[in-house]
């Protein structure tokens, strides 16, 4: 299995940042997939997760309705939109289908 995140970056309060990870190495369409994030000094959490198809989405309670999990089986890829950012979203944000972790792609919220 190998989980490849991209797409962090810096960006300012308000404002909007989509994050990448292609996966493989694993029949990636039966795999419900998860992004968490770890901020520096506090422990790894939830932040999303998604069904297999698609069809079913799930959030922590801090980033709903401001961000949208998405996938493209297609693509063996699975997406992070994130909108309205605050700068307590900064972390390393992590995908995983809860045997194995990329190396995380930084998101840091700062004027």
């Amino acid at each position: 299995v190998h989980l490849v995140e991209s797409g962090g970056g810096l960006v300012q309060p308000g404002g909007s940042l989509r994050i990448s990870c292609a996966a493989s190495g694993f029949t990636f369409e039966s795999y419900f997939m998860y992004w968490y994030r770890q901020a520096s000094g506090k422990e790894r959490e939830f932040v999303a997760s998604i069904s297999g198809n698609g069809a079913y989405t799930s959030y922590t309670n801090s980033v709903k309705g401001r961000f949208a999990i998405s996938r493209d089986n297609a693509k063996n890829t699975v997406y992070l939109q994130m909108n309205s950012l605050e700068p307590e979203d900064t972390a390393v944000y992590y995908c995983t289908e809860k045997k194995s972790w990329g190396q995380g792609t930084q998101v840091t919220v700062s004027s």
